[in-house]
């Protein structure tokens, strides 16, 4: 064990990475919680069970079982090749090399090899995420709201994914032409070892330094790029899992005002002109949502969460019939909007500043919000448990409730159904004539 200027500089480069990464965290969770509160904490169990199958298990990924499974790969070498970047990262701390190998001898041994057979699972998985996004041309890739930063960022990951696993290859292959291996052999790094061949003992040792210094810096660079990337899921997802809604899907939250109200009108005994003891508090609360700060911390955190898989906007039916709306693009959307809010407050000394915009009619337009079936094929199909919809309600309700603007159809179908308890327009003395017909 040795401590000089290497170990300076990795604890230097540690410390910095963890230190803009919990600073970028931050402002994620800030960006979160200007949305309305949620309370979504109720049966704490089930939502534990949830969590564990679907965010650690994956159950909902391998509904496409190819990508599916390739995916898995990815997810299980990002978790488990983990543990060999711990012995790094105490290496790089300590100053000493491959840490373990001593004190878990054959059983170190079994570990790595298990590590390098995955590193290479997830090289192949990346290639054909690649060949997938940019080769085949999958329609859900292809989607207007992908163009640009978010398919370059999905390739930037895959690529970023590749070089780290061919880093870690590296060490193993260089240090198996060497004299005295620190640990070994490795099947994977022993197949590799022909690459390095021609170095000498010197120039082996500093192809493994060099080796060993992409693969830990590229991890805190990766650590650093997540806040600023739709790969962010992979922390997000768990938590997003957590919160998810319990109740069925085709159930919607009843607003307390509007309940009170049809109360009263239902009550015969009812003073209409009582005015309830808490209604000054609720006069002033808005119904549904214009911008990100009326939504719940719960959807805008389904927001940070999206993957940006397009499953749910292949498996919307407005979509598939050509109308605008895309449930992907209202989630990146809303992401767009609480981080632009995030960037004025930052401004500002902290402070929000109107600029005169909001997340409807801004971000998402009103063609869109009316487009929306509900059928909740979005919600279903999503990986993580997003729930689009909820947005997508929110929104219709400020327009119907705030702004009085349903669009004519809509108007004339609830008239309808205030005048004729149906939504269609006859009398409801005429309701039964289709019978003697």
């Amino acid at each position: 064990m040795s401590f000089g200027l290497s170990n300076v500089i990795f604890l230097l480069a540690l410390f910095t990475a963890i230190y803009f990464f919990a600073k970028n965290v931050k402002k994620i969770r800030r960006n979160i919680l200007l949305a309305r509160d949620s309370l979504r904490t109720d049966q704490p169990a089930t939502r534990w069970k949830i969590m564990t199958r679907v965010a650690l298990g994956q159950s909902k990924m391998v509904v496409n079982p190819v990508a599916g499974l390739f995916h898995i790969v990815i997810y299980a070498g990002f978790l488990l090749i983990n543990i060999e970047v711990l012995e790094i990262v105490l290496d790089g701390i300590l100053g000493t090399h491959r840490l373990f190998a001593q004190p878990l001898g054959a059983l170190y041994t079994a570990a790595i090899n298990f590590f390098e057979i995955l590193a290479v699972a997830v090289i192949v998985a990346c290639v054909v995420f690649l060949w997938r996004r940019n080769v085949m041309k999958i329609d859900r890739f292809r989607k207007p709201e992908l163009q640009g930063w978010p398919f370059r960022d999905a390739n930037y990951i895959l690529i970023i994914e590749i070089v780290l696993m061919i880093a870690l290859l590296s060490i193993g292959a260089a240090e198996a032409n060497m004299e005295n291996p620190p640990a070994g052999p490795f099947i994977i790094s022993s197949l590799l070892a022909p690459v390095f061949s021609g170095l000498s003992q010197d120039g082996l040792h500093i192809a493994e330094r060099i080796a060993w210094w992409a693969h830990i810096l590229g991890i805190l660079a990766f650590l650093n790029y997540l806040p600023f990337s739709k790969h962010f899921h992979i922390i997000l997802s768990f938590p997003n899992t957590w919160y998810a809604k319990l109740t069925p899907y085709g159930k919607f939250p009843i607003h307390q005002r509007v309940k009170k109200e049809v109360e009263l009108m239902l009550d015969p005994h009812a003073d209409p002109y009582t005015a309830p003891s808490d209604q000054s508090q609720e006069s002033s609360e808005k119904f549904g949502a214009k911008d990100v700060m009326d939504l719940t911390w719960v959807n805008v955190l389904n927001a940070y969460a999206c993957t940006e898989c397009g499953r749910c906007t292949a498996e919307c039916p407005a979509n598939q019939t050509g109308k605008k709306l895309s449930p992907r693009k209202i989630m990146m959307d809303v992401r767009d909007r609480a981080e632009e809010i995030g960037r004025i407050i930052d401004a500002n000394g902290g402070k929000f500043v109107d600029d005169g915009k909001s997340l409807l009619d801004h971000y998402i337009t009103r063609e869109e919000i009316w487009a929306c079936t509900s059928c909740n094929a979005c919600v279903e199909a999503c990986p993580v448990l997003i729930d689009p919809l909820d947005i997508i309600m929110q929104l219709r309700q400020y327009v119907v409730m705030e702004e009085a603007k349903a669009p004519q159809s809509l108007n004339l179908m609830m008239t309808n159904v205030e005048n004729n308890g149906a939504p269609w327009q006859f009398a409801q003395a005429d309701r039964a004539n289709w019978v003697y017909q």
